[in-house]
């Protein structure tokens, strides 16, 4: 069908509304066409034409050459594409469900439509390393995805440099306490000395309740317990029992997922109908049907070059931990058009052929309007007109399309006739 002109597919709408369709309705339907035989007898013919659009026209009932009858052309029909309108029977009008609405005004707001992924709130991610070079001897947390508590034990460690330094503190203590008996200056060196080793524990990585022990028991342990700092699930284990470990090495990942982020990408051109603090509906392909609700928090302040988007970020709280790292989810943004109420048309008015934008006024029963008209914004299935349009003024919005074939179906016969 790619080759046939614009008229012989309207021709195509035209035949099967006056000869298929009414065939459809059976026997039942035959009082009601009697009816609409008795009212188009009441109209006045001006002539009959080719029923397959060609330019012939007839002063009285016939046939063409397939056998198919003329149509009659009435007097209102011609009266009506006159005034640029098109007459449809109202028996027709039912049967196509023609529905019109009136334009009105409202707020209009844009849906935004972005993809993106829960991601780790990078502000309760924990890196565990240490500051000094030790030996893994005994492994508690032993498995990635691992639920931890803050303080719980991960690992048991032999570290010589720590030992040492165990020794250096008691001894000093020792030497403070034989030096009572000296003077002022020397029990105060004593003092600092037993300071110096202690402070050495600590700027090691010593946990304070280690230290707490040592003061008090005052012996020397040769392995220590290294805890959990932060209560979260283990996302990365690179410690193995037995292994010697560096300074600074990553032994854990640890993420507290009680609260998550969803980081979405929209395209540019939405970008400034987005800002933070706006209602946001995120779907989660685990989680179909069950959408949760956010408000954006952050919006990136750099492009992606290639994907023309812009990252922004909408934080979720997370107690039961569906919210996995990773998961998929589709992100929608009600972003309002303006500050006030515009004037609006269901956007199944609109009949927009890329060049033009039209809708189909109704001016009566069965008589529409077909008026160029210049849109707005669109959202929430409503379409802002910003020209050709008053308030109030009735539009169709179903079975336009069919009225819209009708009219430049009549165009094209008007052309033909000349």
């Amino acid at each position: 069908m790619n080759g046939w002109s614009g008229l012989q597919r309207f021709w195509i709408v035209w035949s099967f509304l006056v000869l298929v369709a009414p065939a459809w309705g059976g026997t039942a339907d035959h009082a009601e066409h009697a009816t609409a035989a008795s009212r188009e007898q009441e109209r006045k013919i001006l002539f009959y034409r080719n029923p397959m659009g060609l330019p012939d026209t007839s002063p009285t009932p016939k046939k063409d050459s397939m056998g198919m009858d003329y149509i009659p052309v009435y007097a209102d029909e011609a009266a009506a594409a006159a005034e640029n309108t098109v007459r449809i029977n109202l028996d027709k009008v039912q049967k196509l469900g023609v529905r019109s609405e009136a334009a009105s005004l409202r707020p209009v707001s844009r849906l935004i439509r972005a993809v993106g992924t829960v991601q780790v709130d990078e502000r309760r991610l924990q890196v565990v390393t240490q500051k000094f070079e030790g030996w893994i001897e005994k492994l508690h947390a032993d498995v990635t995805g691992q639920s931890v508590q803050q303080g719980q034990p991960l690992m048991e460690v032999y570290a010589p440099a720590l030992v040492l330094a165990q020794q250096e503190y008691l001894a000093a203590v020792r030497a403070s306490q034989a030096l009572k008996e000296a003077d002022a200056e020397t029990r105060h060196t004593a003092a600092e000395l037993a300071e110096s080793a202690l402070n050495r524990l600590h700027n090691q990585g010593l946990a304070a309740a280690e230290i707490k022990r040592l003061q008090k028991e005052r012996t020397v342990q040769r392995t220590l317990t290294l805890t959990a700092p932060v209560s979260g699930v283990i996302l990365e284990k690179n410690a193995l029992q037995g292994m010697r470990f560096m300074p600074g090495e990553m032994l854990y990942r640890i993420a507290d997922l009680s609260v998550v982020w969803v980081v979405a990408e929209v395209f540019e051109q939405d970008l400034g109908l987005v800002q933070v603090g706006q209602s946001a509906e995120i779907t989660l392909n685990a989680m179909p049907g069950k959408p949760l609700h956010g408000k954006v928090s952050f919006i990136y302040p750099t492009l992606n070059s290639d994907t023309r988007t812009v990252k922004l970020r909408i934080e979720l709280p997370n107690s039961n931990g569906a919210l996995r790292p990773s998961l998929y989810a589709t992100v929608l943004l009600s972003a309002p058009i303006g500050s006030s109420e515009r004037l609006t048309v269901t956007d199944s008015a609109l009949l927009d052929s890329g060049s033009r934008q039209v809708v189909l006024v109704e001016r009566g029963e069965g008589l529409y309007e077909p008026r160029l008209v210049r849109v707005g914004g669109k959202g929430n299935g409503y379409v802002e007109i910003l020209e050709g349009l008053k308030e109030g003024e009735k539009v169709v919005v179903r079975a336009n399309f069919l009225i819209d074939a009708e009219a430049n179906l009549k165009a094209a016969l008007g052309h033909f006739s000349h």
